[in-house]
């Protein structure tokens, strides 16, 4: 792709975190980003917040939940409708469930499979006709839980097993089409995921904006080449 320049990326879960960090370095390298949350008002505070930041691209925030195809394909039109193509999707949406499996729920099962890897699924199906179209790429937020199990980690170790597995087949099955796969591995990142706050004392972790820079590197690369499986980890543990 090399040239990020009016290229519209589709991101899941951009409301704030990684995927609003992965809107911003393409909107500053010049493309569009089309963000989603399941809570309209959400994607439409962080579109504008973004709109409003200076940067080179567009955002356009829109209600939809990955759970949902039919959500995800309405989506996908919208955003074609406004910015005429969609060429790149960013599955980024998870959530994260940690019990010990005596205390896991059948209901925090269900959901974690159910956006983690059933909702990267939907969101595949919705943007890969664009993507094929405009030999365009795909990248899904994993974890380094997706090689690394851990306890209480059943669910999650699942999910994200599952997405590593799922993405690098997908790599396989569409390249031909032209189109390129990358699967990116953070581990701790500062974001609010599983309800965490993050603060000060998380200046030792992935900063959400440096997995933006690598998603920007990725689309950046010579077509010939495919980082195909990307892991990431703090350059230094956790302080004691």
């Amino acid at each position: 792709m090399n040239d990020i320049k009016n290229k519209t990326a589709y991101i899941t879960g951009g409301s704030k975190g990684i995927g609003y960090s992965v809107a911003a370095e393409i909107m500053k390298a010049g493309g569009n980003a089309i963000v989603t949350s399941r809570s309209q008002s959400a994607a439409d505070e962080a579109a504008e917040k973004l709109n409003s930041a200076g940067y080179s691209g567009k955002a356009l925030g829109l209600e939809a939940d990955v759970r949902n195809l039919e959500s995800q394909q309405r989506a996908v039109a919208k955003g074609k409708e406004t910015f005429g193509s969609v060429d790149v999707v960013v599955a980024n949406a998870g959530v994260g469930h940690f019990a010990n499996i005596t205390d896991l729920t059948a209901d925090q099962w269900a959901e974690t499979i159910d956006i983690n890897l059933t909702g990267v699924f939907n969101s595949v199906k919705a943007g890969l006709d664009e993507l094929i179209r405009n030999e365009g790429y795909l990248i899904t937020i994993a974890s380094l839980a997706g090689t690394n199990f851990f306890k209480t980690g059943s669910a999650y170790n699942a999910s994200k097993f599952g997405l590593v597995g799922f993405t690098q087949a997908v790599m396989l099955d569409v390249r031909d089409k032209g189109v390129k796969v990358s699967t990116i591995m953070p581990g701790s990142v500062a974001t609010f995921f599983n309800d965490h706050t993050p603060s000060e004392k998380d200046a030792w972790k992935i900063q959400p904006e440096d997995i933006g820079q690598i998603v920007v590197d990725l689309l950046r690369m010579p077509a010939r080449t495919l980082p195909s499986k990307v892991e990431v980890r703090p350059s230094t543990p956790k302080p004691s």
